[in-house]
């Protein structure tokens, strides 16, 4: 059985707030803190960088870590790479892939801007890209990207989950599709990883990211990205830890995860998230997507029942839904929320202006949702935007 208050007594700023923000960070349980706070207290040394026990100890929670999330996503760990948010992982897979004059990517309108911008960047490099726009509800089908394959598409880069719409993609078949025109697939996992199962083993992309802070309840400046073939990709940065051997006139770089985690990485941070990420596995992924969708579309469809409110995307949703009080500016909504309720969530673009300019509007408030979320929070922020709707 799914018991929500036991979950919610790991998660202390619980208490005081109407938390409805996880799309942009989640909050990180209390086993997780402390599996940090071991670290500085009890074993903290270097990565990798000594033979004494407390470097053992180090590593070995660190790269244990790494076991445990290439386990959540059914992944080898050595294709599991550390780095500090996804938007580095996407800007590792840019800039690391050898473009060549006239290659072709297509992504979607309804990607984050970390899944936009480095794309558009490759434009000064030759390389041609395709941006399709969504359906209505935000979803962008197989169909509608395969009328843009062409021979010269090197890449596909889908959003899992719109962080602006809450719409879910099929990412199972996008990446089927890629792999039949013989392009490379990304999927953004940064709203789907731990709020829903994801197989990569089954999905078959070339590349996969996620943060650690927001559906695996890790700290902030963690994160992860998949690399099937690591040989394809030219790391992003180079230095100790990275390489096997230099001398003056060359180096040779080590074998992947090691070559694409030059430096001391976030030791505390990687091992806080892999205990996170277990908390994430004890409960449950499916019995978690579960919760959190049940929440989010109990609570579109209510507010959608107000007079004078909009809701955006479809009614079978992921845990994001964004509204509009209509005659009153999304960012006035979210504070007279806060200040009013406690009700903490985001208004505005979202990282995402060109999907939120397609739906011709100027921002939405976003309530978004995970597994310590409640009916009862569900019920308080429904009433409060019927209050508010008084005063547009």
């Amino acid at each position: 059985m799914y018991d929500v208050e036991n979950i919610r007594a790991d998660f202390p700023v619980l208490k005081d707030n109407i938390y409805l923000d996880n799309a942009a960070t989640t909050q990180t349980p209390v086993q997780a803190v402390r599996a940090m706070e071991e670290y500085f207290f009890k074993y903290a040394a270097n990565h990798g960088r000594g033979a004494h026990h407390l470097a053992r100890q180090t590593t070995d929670h660190f790269e244990n870590a790494r076991e445990t999330i290439a386990d959540l996503l059914n992944c080898p760990a050595e294709n599991t790479i550390f780095t500090k948010n996804a938007t580095e992982g996407l800007n590792l897979i840019a800039r690391g892939i050898e473009w060549q004059d006239g290659d072709h990517i297509i992504t979607t309108l309804i990607e984050h801007h970390s899944d936009l911008l480095p794309w558009m960047e490759l434009r000064e490099r030759g390389v041609e890209l395709t941006i399709v726009e969504p359906d209505n509800e935000g979803h962008v089908s197989v169909e509608a990207l395969e009328q843009h394959i062409r021979p010269s598409t090197r890449l596909v880069a889908v959003t899992h989950i719109s962080n602006s719409f809450g719409s879910i993609q099929d990412a199972n078949g996008i990446c089927k599709l890629a792999r039949d025109h013989g392009s490379l697939c990304l999927i953004d996992g940064s709203q789907s990883a731990g709020h829903m199962p994801v197989n990569l083993k089954q999905m078959d992309c070339d590349f996969f990211t996620t943060p650690g802070h927001k559906g695996l309840l890790g700290p902030q400046g963690t994160g992860v990205t998949y690399i099937k073939e690591p040989e394809l990709i030219k790391p992003l940065i180079i230095g100790g830890g990275a390489v096997r051997s230099v001398t003056t006139t060359g180096y040779e770089l080590e074998e992947a995860p090691a070559r694409f985690e030059a430096g001391t990485p976030n030791i505390p941070g990687g091992i806080g998230l892999g205990r996170a990420v277990k908390y994430v596995q004890e409960i449950g992924v499916s019995d978690i997507e579960k919760h959190e969708r049940r929440l989010a579309q109990n609570a579109a469809y209510r507010l959608a029942q107000i007079e004078g409110v909009e809701v955006y995307g479809p009614p079978d949703r992921g845990a994001v839904v964004p509204f509009n009080v209509l005659g009153l500016n999304p960012h006035d909504v979210a504070m007279i929320l806060d200040e009013t309720r406690q009700i903490c969530l985001r208004s505005g673009y979202h990282c995402a202006m060109p999907g939120i300019d397609f739906m011709k509007i100027e921002g939405t408030v976003r309530a978004s949702f995970a597994l310590y979320n409640t009916e009862e929070e569900v019920d308080a922020l429904v009433e409060a935007v019927e209050q508010i709707t008084t005063l547009a």
